[in-house]
């Protein structure tokens, strides 16, 4: 029974936002860093393309 439950979970709307990862070069010392951040599935090319 829980399968159904936590199934049926997954296909709801609340599934809006993604965690995106995008590799930075710092300014200052040159190496690269991770910037993460949630964004909305509508934005997330957007974010990527800065």
């Amino acid at each position: 029974m829980a399968k159904k439950t936590v199934a049926s979970l997954q296909k709801g709307e609340g599934r809006t936002y993604a965690k995106v990862i995008k590799m930075v070069k710092s300014p200052k010392t040159g190496a690269y860093m991770f910037q993460e951040t949630m964004v909305h599935n509508d934005n997330v090319k957007e974010f990527l393309a800065k």
